[in-house]
């Protein structure tokens, strides 16, 4: 058997090759952006071509870097950005046009319609999410209605489907399948069946012969998909960073920070319905043993704010530097930013929300417009943790964090005064390719167990809070006032 385990990691803003060893340790990895596509005012798209000449370079890459060939190789996981929807001819294996990016919101229309007098919680029962253009049913159904001859050749079973781990999958092994945990972001699989639903299918108007095989999150996939190494593991990101965060117990709760902030409640295996705001989702499944399920709440943009501050305004150089200038002024000025580019999710769940910058006078600088961008990802979770405690009935004590986010110690400090939670930042950052590369070594005998992966998670720091509770609540009460200010635009 190989000696490391390679997961790609095929993210919003770039795609990843990790190469991890038998302790769990990184020892190489390789990445690269792509094209941000926004052919108007809410579309967001990315070129399915360019990722798959990323995912070719990146593998190469990573093995270059740490010396090895693919005989090196034990296993190959996938983990991706999950509900962006694509659509492929299955003959030629080229996309019949862009990937439709999850922020999009060019289904706002159509989800009100489909909604009809039972709302958005019309299917919630049988998927566990709202009725929302976040998930990627509608995407399908728009694609389908916007153009006969595709809706033909769909139904003919020329065209695949698939999230972007279906694609991936297929690149490297030619199979059609995607794992529960992203079946589950598409509302059309049942929750509890782990299927895809007949009735869904019907509502949404979309031909079952579209879709992929729905498989295990760890098991063998397929062989040779990288040299002798199989696919032997799929997981959604945020499903995949609770995984590599070793949250394997009802309970565990994690936060990544990356263009959006993703935080997951493992719940065991029974789904717990929500009735804040909250998805219900499947965290995964191990071959041969039961599901297990999640609640989840999602935030459309948080790291994504960040890049707005330095590719749109200008106003940094990195996106490292905007800790520099946050911090050098003591506090937000009264400045409120709320970055709904694409509406809120959760937990509120308004697709007419748009972004506001509030509380400006002539005092306020950029210095106090970055604090506030990072700010808002804090309070964000707040809304987030909050909803989920009111859910799951019980209270998160401590929250561990991950993604490219939590280097900023000011932000995870910030994080822990306005949670009033300690915040904790494990020694490897990389938790969304770990877990996919623990979802697949654990899968061909690599690793032995789960208590052999949670004997590899440690402690980098833990930020404890230390702000008053006036200030805090004050604080709070301000950002409240600017999410109302947000929505209604549309």
């Amino acid at each position: 058997m190989g000696r490391l385990v390679a997961a790609i990691d095929q993210g919003t803003t770039s795609t990843r090759c990790v190469l991890v060893d038998p302790s769990g340790a990184i020892v190489a990895m390789d990445q690269r952006e792509h094209a941000q596509i926004y052919p108007q005012p809410g579309w967001v798209e990315h070129d399915a071509v360019e990722i798959r000449q990323n995912i070719d370079a990146v593998v190469a890459g990573a093995l270059e870097s740490a010396g090895v060939t693919a005989s090196d190789v034990a296993a190959v996981g996938i983990t991706n950005q999950r509900e962006t929807t694509l659509l492929w001819s299955r003959t030629t294996g080229e996309p019949v046009g862009n990937a439709i990016v999850w922020q999009d919101t060019r289904t706002a229309e159509l989800c009100r319609e489909i909604a009809g007098s039972d709302g958005a919680d019309r299917f919630r029962g049988a998927t566990g999410l709202p009725l929302a253009t976040y998930f990627s049913a509608p995407k399908i159904r728009w694609l389908l209605d916007h153009d006969d001859e595709l809706r033909a050749r769909a139904e003919s079973g020329e065209l695949a489907f698939g999230t972007m781990d279906t694609w991936v999958a297929w690149h490297l092994t030619g199979e059609h399948v995607t794992d529960v945990t992203n079946a589950s972001r598409t509302m059309l699989m049942d929750l509890a069946a782990l299927d895809w639903s007949p009735e869904l299918l019907d509502a949404f108007e979309i031909p079952a012969v579209l879709l992929p095989t729905i498989v295990p999150s760890s098991g063998v996939i397929a062989a040779d998909a990288l040299g002798d190494a199989p696919l032997a593991g799929i997981l959604g990101d945020q499903q995949a960073a609770l995984f590599g965060q070793a949250c394997f117990t009802p309970g565990e709760a994690k936060n990544t920070y990356g263009t959006g902030c993703f935080m997951l409640l493992h719940t065991g295996d029974e789904p717990v319905a929500s009735s804040n705001g909250m998805l219900t989702t499947v965290a995964s499944q191990i071959e041969g043993m039961p599901a297990q399920y999640a609640l989840e709440g999602s935030v459309a943009i948080a790291g994504a704010a960040v890049q707005w501050l330095r590719d749109n305004l200008g106003l940094i150089e990195s996106a490292a530097d905007v800790e520099v200038l946050a911090t050098s002024v003591e506090d937000n000025g009264g400045v409120y930013f709320v970055p709904a580019f694409s509406g809120l999710f959760a937990p509120w769940w308004r697709d007419d929300a748009r972004g506001v910058i509030a509380g400006l006078t002539r005092f306020a600088t950029s210095a106090h417009l970055a604090r506030a961008v990072l700010e808002a990802t804090a309070y964000q979770t707040r809304d987030v943790l909050e909803a989920m405690e009111a859910d799951a009935g019980s209270t998160i004590d401590s929250l561990k964090v991950d993604g490219g986010m939590v280097v900023n110690d000011h932000l995870m400090q910030f994080q822990a005064d306005i949670l009033d939670v300690t915040v904790v930042r494990p020694k490897v950052n990389e938790a969304t390719a770990l877990g996919a590369a623990y979802a697949a070594g654990l899968a061909v005998g690599f690793w032995e167990s789960l208590d052999e992966l949670r004997s590899h998670w440690a402690i980098d720091r833990a930020f404890e809070p230390a702000m008053a509770e006036a200030t805090r609540e004050a604080y709070y009460t301000d950002w409240l006032k600017a999410v109302s200010k947000s929505t209604g635009w549309l």
